[in-house]
């Protein structure tokens, strides 16, 4: 049985849905909106951290390489 439960993200407006289960002695989830994130710990605490520090990690790669590539050439019209 999973329990769904909300992160917040870089900017504490963006909630985003963890889904969490134990499994085998482990605690996994995953965060329903970001595929690619996804953790495994030993202890419930610990798999909460884990997710929120690897969604964080995500959005800020994700708007990273965004802006890396919309953003204008210098010298160009835009």
């Amino acid at each position: 049985m999973s329990e769904t439960i909300a992160i917040n993200g870089v900017d504490q407006a963006d909630n985003f849905t963890a889904l969490i289960q134990q499994a085998d002695g482990w605690w996994i989830g995953w965060i329903e909106e970001m595929p690619g994130v996804n953790c495994q710990e030993a202890t419930r605490a610990a798999l909460l951290e884990t997710l929120a520090v690897t969604l964080n990690e995500a959005l800020v790669h994700c708007r990273t390489t965004v802006q890396r590539t919309y953003s204008p050439t210098p010298g160009t019209i835009s």
